[in-house]
Parts: structure tokens; sequence; C-alpha cells
């Protein structure tokens, strides 16, 4: 991770937890490019996941499990997130392309996880389009930020429907399917969630820049 892109505000940060992980990291001499792409692995998991608790045979047991480790996988691809930049910045090993490792991971994370949950509901004939149409929704709104920073305005990470909070949605839903009411439904419901909240996301950051640009 460099400097050149601003850093998503994340109180998380300055938790105890945090600073200790980020400090053990440093202390091994963990690469932060390599805890960027350690996300990926995790969001791939959390598809596994999903495809295998969506599974009709599944007992309701490992329907808990599979659905509570999909859950925490999601968290674990954002405590990725959250430690790349802070083992990089703390840890004074920013490096010229690490901009790249920060955002292309990301991207990439958001799209495996998001069409995986789209795909893993195939009970529900649509459910592969809403996992691209929330993808592509999340892939635009990190344009629209790095965009507006590439034309001279601030970054704008406002939601109400930013990566922090997509993930929150999802997971929650996770949580939701692992119950036996409306199998499969949660997740449609969560990626619906998304679709709108990405929207209007899009549609804020949009007049924020614009408002810069013309001030």
């Amino acid at each position: 991770m460099n400097r050149n892109l601003p850093r998503r505000p994340l109180k998380y940060r300055k938790t105890g937890w945090a600073i200790f992980l980020a400090d053990w990291f440093i202390r091994k001499s963990i690469n932060p490019n390599h805890i960027s792409l350690a996300g990926i692995f995790f969001a791939v998991t959390v598809v596994l996941f999903l495809f295998l608790g969506s599974q009709p045979q599944a007992e309701s047991g490992n329907r808990l499990c599979f659905y509570f480790l999909a859950a925490l996988n999601i968290q674990l691809r954002l405590l990725c997130n959250m430690l790349d930049g802070m083992v990089a910045l703390e840890g004074q090993r920013q490096s010229r392309a690490g901009d790249l490792y920060n955002e292309i991971p990301d991207r990439i994370e958001d799209v495996i996880i998001l069409v995986g949950a789209g795909y893993s509901i195939a009970h529900i004939f649509f459910g592969s389009i809403l996992g691209w149409s929330a993808a592509i929704g999340a892939v635009l709104t990190a344009y629209l930020r790095v965009l507006g920073v590439a034309l001279g305005a601030s970054a704008h990470f406002c939601g109400p429907m930013a990566k922090p909070q997509r993930m929150a949605v999802l997971t929650v839903a996770c949580l939701l399917e692992s119950t036996s009411l409306m199998k499969g439904y949660w997740l449609a419901l969560a990626l619906i969630i998304i679709i709108l909240g990405t929207l209007i996301t899009c549609i804020r950051r949009v007049a924020l820049i614009r408002k810069e640009l013309i001030s």
C-alpha cells in the first residue's frame, strides 16, 4: 500500500486488538501486499461455504456450520482489507505498487462474494442476476471514488452501501440463512438491499464529486 490513495476511515483501526494484530504482522515481517492477496482466499472460502450450506441434502447442523463459516470468512476478508494498510503505514512498508494491491484484490473479492452469493441461491431463477447486479454496483462505487480522486476531488467513502455496509448486510444474511426459515431468501433479500443501496451510493458520490469540481 502507498499513500497516494486516501484510506477508508475505520474506527476499528484504533482498537487494541487491531493494533495488536498489526504489530504482530509487522514483527513477523509479513508483506502487506500478501495480506491484501489473502483477502481473495477468504472471498473464495465464503463462496465455498455458501454453496455447501445451500445444498438441499445439507443437514440442519451442517447448514448452521457452513453459513456461520461463510459469515466468519466475510469478516476475515474485511480484516485483511484493514490490516494491509495498517502494516504498510505503521510498519513503514509502503511500496510504489501498493495501491494496486490495495484496490484490485478488493474489487476481485467483491465480485467473487456477491456473484457467488447469487449463484448459491439456485432455486431462485434470478439469483445469478442479483449477484451480478450487486457486484457491478459494488465495483462502480469504488470506481467513482477513485475517479473523483483522479479528477482532483476528495475520496468519498460515503454510503449507504459502501464496502463495510455491503459485507455487514451479507454477514447478517448468512447468519439468518443458518435458520430453518426462508431458506435462500435471506441472501436474495440481502442482494436486493445491496443493489438498491449501491445505486443510492453511486448517486451520492457523483453528486459530491460534481459539487467539489464546480465549486
